[in-house]
This record gives C-alpha cells, sequence and structure tokens, in this order.
C-alpha cells in the first residue's frame, strides 16, 4: 500500500485555528488559564479530551499544564486514541514518520514503532489516521508544553485490554516516556444526566476498575488498557477536570463530556 511519510493536519481551520500564530496563541492562553492541580508527582499518563478547542481546549489544557516542569525530560509519547471513521481490529500503527500540524512536524519514534509493531493486535495501516481527529488535536498542546520529542500515535479499535495494557508494559521506559490517552466521556445526553454518568464513570476510573464501555468513554479501549497497567505500576488518577460542552460552548440539551486526569506514581502509597 503506497503512503506519504507525512500525515498532513485534516482537522485545522476545523477543530482548532489553522493559522500558526492563532493556534499557538489559544494554546498558551488555555494552558495559562489552567489553574495548577494541588502537588501531585509529575503524571506517567494524561486521559485529555479531543472534541473542537472552543468545546474541550480548556480541559485537555489542565492535563498538559502538568508537563510544564518535565519540558526538557520527556522525549517519547504514546498517544492512543479511539477510532471515529475507520473500523479497527486490534491497534492501528500508522506508517508515516510524521504528523504534521499547522506548529510543525512532530517525529514518529521510529524505534518505538519497530518494537510495537511485533506485538500482539498490532497493525500497521494509515487509514485510520488518515482522517482521525483524536491524535491530531492533541498534538499541538504536546508542542507546546514539551520540548523535543516523537510520538508513536496508535488508532485502538476493537482491541483486547489485555493487549494494550502489554504495549503500554513493553513500551514503559522510565521519566522520558509519557503516555497520553485520547477520550471524550458521554455522548449526546441532557446536560444533568450527562454529569451524573460521567461522575460514575470518573469513579470507577478511580478504582482502576478496566471495564469502562464505549458509552462512558469513546476511548474506553485504550482507557481499559491503561488502568490494567496503572494497577500493575501502583499508579493514582488524579482528577483535574471534569466538564461537558454544556459548561463551555455548546448548549444543554445534548452534550459530551470532557475530563482531564493524571496517573502517577503515588510516593506516599510506595512508602506504606
Amino acid at each position: 500500500m503506497a503512503h506519504a511519510s507525512q500525515r498532513p493536519p485534516a482537522v485545522a481551520g476545523l477543530f482548532y485555528p489553522a493559522d500558526p500564530h492563532s493556534l499557538h496563541a489559544q494554546v498558551a492562553g488555555f494552558l495559562s488559564a489552567a489553574l495548577p492541580a494541588e502537588h501531585i508527582e509529575a503524571p506517567k499518563a494524561l486521559i485529555a479530551p479531543h472534541a473542537g478547542y472552543i468545546y474541550s481546549g480548556a480541559v485537555a489544557a489542565c492535563a498538559y499544564a502538568e508537563l510544564a516542569q518535565r519540558r526538557n525530560l520527556i522525549r517519547r509519547v504514546l498517544l492512543l486514541c479511539p477510532t471515529h471513521r475507520v473500523a479497527v481490529r486490534g491497534m492501528a500503527l500508522p506508517a508515516a514518520q510524521s504528523f504534521i500540524t499547522p506548529l510543525g512536524a512532530v517525529p514518529v519514534d521510529r524505534e518505538a514503532w519497530l518494537q510495537a509493531r511485533e506485538l500482539p493486535g498490532v497493525i500497521v495501516d494509515d487509514r485510520p489516521h488518515a482522517e482521525e481527529h483524536a491524535i491530531e488535536v492533541q498534538l499541538p498542546f504536546l508542542q507546546s508544553t514539551l520540548d523535543h520529542f516523537a510520538v508513536l500515535p496508535l488508532a485502538v479499535g476493537h482491541a483486547d485490554p489485555l493487549d494494550v495494557a502489554g504495549l503500554l508494559e513493553a513500551l514503559w521506559g522510565g521519566p522520558e516516556t509519557l503516555i497520553v490517552i485520547s477520550s471524550d466521556l458521554s455522548h449526546y445526553h441532557p446536560y444533568r444526566q450527562a454529569q451524573w454518568r460521567d461522575k460514575a464513570t470518573i469513579a470507577q476510573i478511580r478504582q482502576l476498575d478496566a471495564t469502562l464501555s464505549p458509552e462512558q468513554a469513546c476511548g474506553a479501549g485504550a482507557i481499559n488498557g491503561l488502568l490494567l497497567a496503572a494497577q500493575r505500576h501502583r499508579l493514582t488518577p488524579h482528577v483535574l477536570d471534569l466538564r461537558n460542552s454544556g459548561d463551555t460552548a455548546g448548549d444543554r440539551d445534548r452534550v459530551v463530556g470532557y475530563a482531564s486526569i493524571a496517573f502517577s506514581e503515588d510516593l506516599d502509597r510506595a512508602h506504606h
């Protein structure tokens, strides 16, 4: 299958500004407005939403603001998203060697790519990535908060959470490796009902209960894999922000839920 070595932006000008100056300013504004969390250890993993920036940018920024202290340290980001347009069995790696945004090119980590390709449940296919927004909208935040980094982008379709956890485990690395799961929460319920549903989902994530359904979070497949890995590594989830589109820029009849959650090694827990 012929492929381009670069994956061009698919949703610039739709989900976020196509003009680099406007985009940089908007992301910087979200980050500066994000309230720092009560002190948490440097996160190993983040869950961040992926809607248009007017809807979920402020919520996503609460997760990315946690990276400020580690901008020189993080070199590799494992970036997992659901598939919105192309059905995938397993997890799809792109063949493309970089992802382009208005802020520049983000290289795909070749070493991690070669390692991931050999793992159970992983295929190589550019098609799920071509029009997918869920990874693309995270990149300008990473470009604004980290210095030199490469990504391993994976579109997670109908995948066994054990395969997802196995991939995270194989590429876990040290403090140079960050995991980002791109996911929204409930979709298209009335405002109050959405709040109730999303609180229940968050309670389940806090328990590291890896049985989320796609109705609870579109990125459930990837989140469940992360929760299994978090159990093993004793990561503690910290909920940084929980809102929905009715709180940000939408009406309250049919809303989409957004959370940003950081998972960190809880030193207190390790000491007891």
